[in-house]
């Protein structure tokens, strides 16, 4: 076992759960200021790609070797995740949640490229494994990761009127 390794997904994995109770906790108060979810019905499937992605992880890396220019990658895309939550505020969650009449955020990433979490989440989903030396489980995660974002997206433009 390599505990690098291991010491990695566990901080990956913690991470995540930080950010399903902030994003839990953003969401209520989004609702109770009187805004409304769309797309709800496809989240449980982003989810479950989510889910399946850190335990086939657990899974196979925990005995691999950790590839520094791999990871070193992986490091700025957290940033730049932390980039996209810091950007957001309060407005950021893990499900798409509109607040009527609040204009669209366009500073911080958001001046740079549209979905830019979506982007961080792209790039996540297919360097983590290659951390590990596990292409294959980029690849496959990968397109599971984009058959859910296509719908995310087209979801979401429809909700912000684009």
């Amino acid at each position: 076992m390599n505990w690098l390794a291991v010491a990695i997904l566990g901080l990956v994995t913690a991470e995540r759960l930080l950010e399903l109770v902030l994003a839990r906790v953003n969401t209520r108060r989004l609702l109770a200021s009187g805004a409304a979810e769309h797309g709800a019905s496809h989240y449980p499937l982003i989810f479950a790609v989510h889910s399946a992605w850190l335990v086939t992880l657990w899974m196979l890396a925990p005995g691999s070797d950790v590839e520094a220019l791999w990871l070193a990658l992986f490091a700025l895309l957290l940033l730049a995740r932390l980039w996209v939550i810091a950007t957001l505020r309060e407005r950021w969650t893990t499900r798409i949640i509109v607040l009527p009449d609040a204009p669209l955020v366009n500073e911080g990433p958001y001046r740079c490229v549209d979905h830019p979490n979506y982007w961080v989440v792209i790039g996540e989903i297919a360097v983590l494994p290659l951390v590990f030396g596990l292409p294959l489980v980029a690849l496959v995660f990968s397109i599971l990761n984009a058959a859910v974002l296509w719908l995310r997206i087209r979801e979401e433009n429809r909700a912000l009127g684009r």
